[in-house]
């Protein structure tokens, strides 16, 4: 897109935000997780993505005992159980 029509990034604004599901298959934890991180980010405006352990060595090495786990902006915020109020309160906040 070009530099004309872009919006400038707002640290206040949760759309500038970025949601990254790090999981792994078979994981009940993992799609517990995928739920709450896809409402709270389609209700915000939130884009997020998700990452497979299983297809990256250094994040199995970093995260195989804590999975699931979100990043907001590339910092853990959560492990195992995401709470929805948490998490839309550190996108807003």
């Amino acid at each position: 897109m070009s530099p004309l029509f872009r919006r400038k990034a707002d640290p206040t604004d949760p759309r500038d935000r970025q949601v990254t599901l790090i999981r792994k298959p078979g994981c009940h934890l993992c799609d517990d997780a995928q739920v709450v991180v896809e409402k709270v980010c389609g209700e915000l405006g939130v884009s997020w993505e998700q990452k497979d352990i299983t297809e990256d060595r250094a994040l199995h090495d970093q995260y195989w005992e804590q999975i699931p786990v979100v990043l907001i902006d590339g910092e853990q915020h959560t492990f195992w159980r995401v709470n929805e109020e948490r998490l839309r309160r550190a996108l807003t906040d």
